[in-house]
């Protein structure tokens, strides 16, 4: 899988490079996908030089993969917010809640959604989001486990993982269908994410009288 050219953290001049030609990308994105995005467009859009891009990203698959890990951060901190344990009657609330924050997070960033729910073809940002998604898994599951004492799972798979992918398959298919997550599709995609958690969670899962710190 390609990366970017340095595995160090960056210099804070750096960091703000990188920031603007990620942010280029993103629009560039919404604007045209995937498909017409190229190292010189980038460049362009953010008025710096090609070889600036190449510096940071040494392929449009690596700037792919950088963007996409800035996307998953928006989806990190949506699980990271807190939730008002008085407004849990079952887990189903949490799931509900969970799910309409991504849903948020999809609506308003169009790369997003042509990262993770559109069709492009690219191995390096799918694996890249499979990656990710193995992080968001294990947050979403210490989030459950804060405000309800989940039963044991199965340990050669991973539920919270399989039940995001699940969602994404039907957000990802009114994406191609109308370019958009509908509301009707939206109902459609959290109700799978709930059914799939219910095949391992009990409905009568009862809640912690307060949450893990």
């Amino acid at each position: 899988m390609s990366r970017p050219a340095s595995t160090r953290k960056p210099r804070a001049s750096s960091q703000a490079r990188i920031a603007v030609i990620l942010a280029a990308a993103r629009e560039l994105l919404a604007e045209q996908g995937v498909a017409n995005l190229s190292i010189y467009t980038v460049a362009e859009h953010a008025k710096i030089p090609p070889s600036s891009v190449y510096h940071f990203f040494a392929s449009v698959p690596a700037l792919l993969e950088g963007l996409t890990a800035d996307v998953h951060a928006a989806f990190r901190a949506c699980l990271q917010e807190p939730v008002e344990h008085a407004s849990l009657n079952t887990w189903h609330d949490l799931s509900r809640i969970v799910e309409q924050r991504m849903l948020g997070i999809y609506a308003r960033d169009a790369a997003a959604r042509q990262l993770i729910l559109a069709q492009h073809g690219l191995a390096e940002v799918t694996q890249a989001d499979h990656q990710h998604d193995i992080e968001l898994s294990r947050l979403m599951q210490a989030l459950f486990e804060r405000h309800f004492p989940l039963p044991q799972l199965p340990t050669d798979i991973d539920v919270f993982a399989l039940a995001m992918e699940l969602g994404d398959r039907v957000y990802a298919r009114s994406v191609q269908l109308h370019g958009e997550i509908t509301p009707r599709l939206a109902e459609e995609g959290m109700r799978v994410f709930d059914a799939y958690l219910g095949l391992y969670l009990p409905s009568a899962l009862p809640k912690r009288p307060a949450p893990l710190a």
